[in-house]
């Protein structure tokens, strides 16, 4: 399987998209380069799993290198796990929804497509890169399209918005760099992540570079407290970059938290360990609270996905194997939900032109279907057991239980019942805006969902359902690579 198809497909989806006029044909370009990149990650899903069960036993697959900067140790050099995968297959799901809710963009189309693309470009050479230094390329190629997206196509306090999500996440880019350099020097001038892993950097130096590396890509996944760039990011984006920003790009910081953070500096993540606990324990108890407070549909999810994204934190905290491969899934499932849950939203206030929770009502029936969407969203991020929210939450507490000292199992039982406030929040707020008499005579005309709304709706649900019914599958492919950062950690 040959990793750079994941770069040349939607390269060459925005070279095509620049040499076309007509804006049909720009969406149409767009969607058939999102189906392909659908269909690679399908086919690099199973073409790994069959490299090991026919006996591969390397750490990364399908590796490529090329020389980019050989004086500098800079090369191109492209691998995946089991990780990297889920990592892909979920960007690639999201690529394809987005694409088709934005079926209907028409101000500055060939703009707004050529930037999802390229928005998906970056986020594929950061999950396949296995150089620091490209790695950290596609995290910076990722961040310059969602502040154009935001400002140029978005809504409310959109330059305001676009200009703080831009500027804190560079302020998190710079981190990761400092921490980068400081790898490099330490380790004999190489940027490559397996070479890194190997050389087992002293104590002191990981302890005085783990907090650049590990904060820097907290940032990208809305840590408290440098989180507040992520609810007014969401509140004025358009639907596709929400789903953009909240499916794909604050999963970077994630799995660059759990990569470059943990598993190259294992020593320091057990130092920092109680520290990165706590920080995860506000910003789930926070998150939830400050949701409750919230009016407005979009801040609702924004502030949601803080305390969402609290579980990925806590579970690379908790240092276990569980609790890591439930990091991993609670990242693949806060994806389809968050894309899913906005997409919904994004639905809505297209035809009733308002997000306020006091102005809407009755609009399951006017809207059945887009109600009925916005009820799975809501009952998967409040971890309804079949969903793939429940799975995830549930593996990343089962890990955190694992261990038995006090400050563990209160720092779990704080992150459980964060579960009743999100019930509360989500049961009001879909009881309010679909359920009871309409408020406003205008809704009931309002148009329900168009055929590409439907289907990428459905693929979304189907997503959320076959993690929900059948975890295994993507349990299987992520728990061996968690348990080779586990065991990075006890050495």
């Amino acid at each position: 399987m040959n990793l750079t198809l994941l770069l040349l497909v939607p390269l060459s989806t925005a070279l095509g998209i620049i040499l076309l006029r007509d804006v049909k044909h720009i969406r149409l370009m767009a969607a058939i380069g999102s189906i392909c990149q659908l269909g690679l990650a399908i086919k690099l899903l199973l073409a790994y799993q069959t490299a090991r069960l026919l006996g591969d036993t390397s750490q990364m697959l399908f590796q490529f290198k090329y020389a980019w900067y050989p004086s500098l140790g800079i090369q191109w050099h492209f691998g995946v796990d089991g990780i990297s995968i889920a990592m892909i297959l979920l960007t690639a799901i999201v690529v394809v929804a987005g694409i088709l809710f934005s079926w209907k963009m028409s101000f500055q189309g060939k703009e707004f497509f050529l930037l999802l693309v390229l928005l998906s470009m970056g986020a594929y050479g950061f999950f396949i890169s296995l150089d620091l230094f490209s790695l950290f390329f596609f995290l910076e190629l990722a961040v310059i399209p969602k502040y154009l997206l935001i400002a140029i196509w978005g809504s409310g306090k959109k330059e305001y918005s676009a200009t703080k999500l831009a500027l804190m996440l560079m302020g998190g880019s710079a981190l990761v760099l400092v921490g980068f350099l400081g790898m490099y020097e330490y380790a004999g001038k190489t940027f490559d992540m397996l070479q890194l892993a190997q050389a087992h950097l002293p104590l002191e130096v990981q302890k005085l570079l783990f907090p650049f590396v590990f904060m820097g890509f907290g940032v990208f996944t809305a840590i408290f407290p440098f989180h507040t760039w992520a609810p007014d990011g969401h509140s004025s984006a358009p639907t596709a970059a929400s789903m953009f920003l909240a499916g794909i790009s604050m999963k970077l910081g994630g799995y660059g938290a759990l990569r470059m953070a943990v598993y190259l500096m294992p020593e320091a993540a057990q130092y920092y360990s109680p520290l990165i606990i706590i920080l995860a324990s506000i910003a789930i108890l926070y998150g939830a609270f400050a949701t409750m407070m919230q009016k407005d549909l979009k801040y609702i999810n924004a502030y949601s996905s803080v305390s969402h994204c609290g579980f990925v934190i806590l579970g690379i905290g908790m240092l276990t194997r569980t609790s890591v491969t439930g990091a991993v899934l609670q990242m693949f499932s806060h994806g389809l939900m968050t894309a899913l849950f906005f997409a919904a939203i994004g639905m809505l206030y297209e035809r009733s032109h308002t997000r306020q929770i006091g102005e809407l009502g009755g609009l399951m029936k006017t809207m059945p279907f887009i109600s009925c969407v916005m009820f799975i969203a809501g009952l998967c991020s409040l971890g309804l057991p079949g969903f793939s929210g429940f799975v995830a939450e549930m593996t990343v507490f089962m890990g955190s239980w694992e261990n038995a000292d006090t400050f563990h199992r209160v720092a779990t039982i704080i992150a459980c019942a964060s579960i009743v406030v999100t019930a509360v929040y989500i049961l009001r707020a879909l009881g309010a805006s679909l359920l009871g008499p309409i408020k406003n005579e205008h809704f009931n005309h309002l148009a329900d969902a168009t055929w590409n709304e439907k289907i990428a709706s459905a693929l979304l649900i189907v997503s959320i359902m076959a993690l929900g019914f059948a975890p295994f599958w993507l349990n299987n492919l992520i728990t061996p690579d968690a348990t080779l950062i586990i065991h990075a950690l006890g050495k």
